[in-house]
């Protein structure tokens, strides 16, 4: 019972900094500044729900996708950590250039839909978060440990849908300072699970190559 006590805390974290949903925000103010308030409820709600779904399936079908490309779960976790890596180097920089790029930005602004894109992906479900899933459910190997991957991915995405809604009341009350300030310290905290990620599939790949 400590084990999965254990494991369900380190995957919520995980999921929930590397998602990162309040410094989502400005962009997301900024791309739905032309919807009403009943627009971005909706475009929250389907942003979260989509982006959950993206999850999900990735967490879902890591192993299956390891075994076509011939990929070691040990290997991927290395890439993973690798990839959390320089998306916790980013966010220690108060920025989320890994997530989404300008280019990202501009097009959601002139969108008229953009839920899915790119507010699901990549801004929620981007690669660190997808990668991030996939790593947690291939070393979940009882199924009470799969099922906390699950329900890890879907309280993130109720929580960001909860700090979408609220938003222009968190810069209000944060200021863009306090959330790259959040950012940062969400950043530290990813590069240690970023560097266990890391850890684990070497030490992995050791033991099995001296077997």
């Amino acid at each position: 019972m400590d084990n999965v006590v254990q494991f369900a805390l380190l995957t919520l974290t995980s999921v929930l900094f590397i998602v990162n949903p309040i410094s989502v925000i400005p962009t997301y103010l900024v791309i739905t500044q032309k919807e009403t308030d009943q627009q971005r409820a909706r475009t929250a709600k389907r942003a979260c729900i989509s982006a959950a779904a993206i999850l999900v399936a990735f967490a879902i079908a890591g192993r299956q996708i390891f075994s076509i490309f011939g990929i070691t779960i040990d290997a991927f976790r290395v890439a993973g950590g690798l990839i959390l890596w320089v998306v916790a180097m980013d966010m220690l920089h108060g920025e989320r250039r890994t997530q989404e790029g300008q280019q990202e930005i501009a097009e959601g602004a002139t969108k008229e839909d953009v839920a899915l894109a790119p507010l699901a992906m990549p801004m929620l479900a981007g690669p660190g978060a997808i990668s991030t899933v996939m790593v947690l459910a291939s070393q979940a190997d009882a199924m009470a440990e799969k099922i906390v991957v699950y329900l890890a991915v879907l309280v993130t995405m109720a929580i960001a849908w909860i700090v979408l809604r609220v938003g222009d009341k968190v810069v209000a009350r944060m200021g863009e300072t306090g959330i790259r300030v959040m950012t940062r310290i969400m950043g530290l905290l990813l590069a240690a699970i970023a560097m266990q990620f890391v850890i684990s599939g070497a030490s992995g790949a050791w033991h099995a190559a001296a077997r």
